[in-house]
This record gives structure tokens, sequence and C-alpha cells, in this order.
């Protein structure tokens, strides 16, 4: 039974690789599929209709909020001009300093990477930021990488991320985010390096040489420069959350308020709110349907017949000892590009869940492997929205910035499970 498992999955797998199904439906099906497979009834206890559907979908709901919050949070960054002000700060700061630029930007990527994540950052940070590098002679691909690897340097403090670790591998808080802050130098030295090595391996490229920038004035850069306190609205569900362990759903709506006192007047309080909530909505459903369908999909894979007859095979297959662990996994790291079956946003939350419900690893240990292959993920998948996002504001093609970021982000993924093998197995 659990090779018929294994070969649903695969089938999953070429499915999601192949764009023949949208990744939401198709972990859709596997869960049911899985469910049957495991002998699951239809109905009662531990069954397709009740155990998968009913109990999965809504089982990240607490992650869905973070996403609606994070979302609603980056609307508000970019119609009262807190991102962009950042940005244009940073640019004036370096004036014609490439690398000096490039770090600037890179900073505030990764403040905007804090908050919320996927093609709403990379616009936040560079609608503005992309075409500024260009101008100064930051090379194409390293002008949409800076965006993308100082994203992935606030990812470990993106609440809705904690949130959705927390919940998809039953862990306390502060457990994700004691990790989270171990994992953070690694990737936090990777997008410094990248800036440093990248901006100056080519040399300067300069602007007259280069297909004009796909700049395009956006409504925020046409308005006046947000308050300065304002701009500190990034880091305050930080501050909650990390300096007085705040839950992460009063801490991201701290943020949506401080943002709202410092930059409106108090008679469009009601109107800003509302507006920047319901367009929030828009930015939050796709990752809202991922995670209902990954909720099934963890429901599925933990129910008694899967672990069963997955725990034989997963334990045969999994290297105990943690310098195989690190050697392995490190190796595997390409399987979480294009969807692949390593993916924590596919195929990859079914197995975190099948290597926990089977005892393979501790959770934590899960943990440390799913957040170092979604560092490599965030940036370099060229499938991933603000990769394709970065690449195509840039004038390059999503793969270019895949070739020259994936060195950097394996390293990051590499750190990560040291750091895991070293602490939890």
């Amino acid at each position: 039974m659990g090779v018929v498992i294994l070969l649903i999955m695969a089938v999953g797998v070429v499915a999601m690789l192949t764009r023949k199904i949208p990744t939401a439906f198709a972990l859709v099906l596997l869960a049911v599929a899985i469910a049957f497979a495991a002998r699951a009834p239809l109905t009662g206890e531990n069954s397709v209709m009740d155990g998968v559907v009913q109990n999965g979908a809504p089982l990240l709901a607490a992650t869905m909020i973070a996403i609606i919050l994070g979302s609603w949070l980056g609307r508000l960054l970019d119609e009262t001009g807190i991102a962009g002000t950042l940005v244009r700060k940073i640019v004036e700061f370096g004036g014609d300093r490439p690398v000096v630029v490039a770090l600037g930007v890179l900073a505030v990527s990764t403040l905007v990477g804090t908050v919320t994540g996927s093609a709403p950052a990379a616009m936040l940070a560079g609608i503005i930021g992309i075409p500024a590098m260009i101008a100064v002679g930051i090379p194409k691909v390293t002008a949409a990488g800076t965006i993308l690897m100082g994203i992935a340097a606030g990812m470990p403090f993106e609440l809705p991320i904690w949130q959705f670790f927390s919940t998809a591998l039953e862990l306390p808080v502060p457990v994700v985010r004691g990790f989270m802050l171990k994992l953070f130098p690694f990737a936090l030295a990777a997008a410094v390096l990248f800036v440093l090595i990248e901006s100056r391996r080519k040399g300067v490229e300069h602007a007259w040489a280069l297909k004009s920038a796909p700049a395009r004035p956006s409504q925020r850069s046409r308005r006046g420069d947000a308050p300065w306190y304002a701009l500190l609205t990034p880091v305050v569900p930080l501050v909650l959350a990390l300096g007085f362990e705040l839950a992460i759903i009063p801490s991201l709506l701290a943020g949506v308020l401080y943002a709202l006192l410092t930059t409106t007047r108090p008679g469009e309080y009601g109107k800003r709110l509302l507006r920047t909530l319901y367009g929030s909505f828009e930015v939050a459903a796709p990752p809202i349907v991922l995670f209902v369908a990954i909720g099934m999909l963890l429901a599925a894979v933990k129910l008694p017949g899967a672990v069963s007859a997955l725990e034989p095979l997963v334990k045969a297959v999994s290297p105990d000892n943690p310098v195989l662990f690190v050697a392995v996994f490190t190796l595997l790291v390409p399987l979480c590009l294009y969807r692949g079956p390593l993916n924590v946003y596919g195929l990859g939350a079914g197995i975190a869940g099948v290597l926990i419900a089977a005892h393979i690893y501790p959770a934590v240990a899960v943990l440390g492997l799913a957040t170092s292959y979604n560092q490599v993920f965030g940036v370099a998948d060229p499938t991933s929205t603000q990769t394709v996002w970065s690449a195509q504001y840039a004038g390059v093609s999503p793969q270019q910035v895949m070739i020259r970021t994936l060195p950097y982000v394996w390293a990051v993924a590499l750190g990560g499970l040291c750091v895991t093998a070293a602490n939890y197995l």
C-alpha cells in the first residue's frame, strides 16, 4: 500500500511540474487519492470526507488570517507611500555609488520581506529599486536578484510564515521563532555577499548600454514622502513579536494600525482601512487557496492507514546519521524548485507530515529541513511569482536569475541543515 501512495505522489508531482493541473487542485486530488489508498472510509472518523476534506480545509486557518493581515499591511505600505519613501531615501543616499545603492535596496527589501512575501513584496521594493539600481550600473540580473535575496533575508522574520510552520508541523511559535533566529544570519550573509560579489563581477553596466528599464510611475511615486516616523512601520510587528513575544495576529494588527495612524488624516481612517483591506484579499487569495489544499494533504498523510503504510518505506530511505542527513538533503535541494516534491508549498508539506507522523525525525528537525528549503524556493524557483515578476521587470528571464542566485541560497540551505543536524538529531 505504501508503494501505491508513493506512486500517487509521483503522479501528482508530474501533474504539477507539467502544469497540467494547478498546484492547489493537484494537492486536493492527491489528498483524496491518498486517503482512498490508505483505505479510509468515506465518512466518519479518519475518513475521506470528514477527516480529510472537512477537517483538513480549515487546518491552517490561523495561517490564512496571518496572510490576510500581512497582505493588508503590505497594501498600506504601498498606498501610504511608506515603501516608496524608504527606497527613494536609500537611492538618494547612495547617489551614483552602485554598491551602496544596491545594499540600500537590499535593506529595504529585507524590511518588506518581514511584512509580506511573494510578488507584492517584490513590487514594493522593486518598482523603484530595480530601475534605480540599473540606472547606476548594477547589471539587470543582479538588480532582480538583489530584490529577491533581500526578501529572503527578511523571510525568517515574516510572521505569517511562523504561523504556517507552527500550525503545519504542530510546533509552538517560540520553537519556530527560535530556529528562524538561527537561520537569519545565513540568509543575511548570503544576501550581502550576493550584492558585493555579483555587482562587481561584471563591472558597471552603463545605463545607455541597456534597453530602457521598465520603470513606470506608480501612484505612490507621485505623492510626497511619508513622515519619517511612519517608516518604522515594518519593524513594529517584529518588535512586538520578538521583543514582547506578542502573538502573531495582534502583532500584525498593531502594524496595520501604526501605518494608518502615522500617515492618514482622522477623517480618512475608515475609508483607507476598508479600501486596503479589500485590496489585500486580491493578494491573499492565491496563497489562501493553496493553504486550504495543503491542509487537506496534511490531514491525508496523517491518517493511520497512510502512516502505517509509509513508515517502513520512509524509514528505509531517510538518513539517520547527522552527517548523512546534511549531505543527502543538501544534494536534494534542487527538488524544491519548479514546484518539485520537496517544495514546502506543495508536496513537500505532505512529505514533512509523513516524516513527523511516522516519527522519522523530531518535528523541530523537519522544521529545519522545510525552512532551509523554503529559502531556496523563495529566491531561485523560476515558477515563484516574486522571481517571475522581478526578472521580467528587470528585463531578464527567471532562469537567468535562478542560475545567478542558486549558489547563494544553496549555501543558506546548507547552513540551515547543519544547524538542524547539530541541534536536533
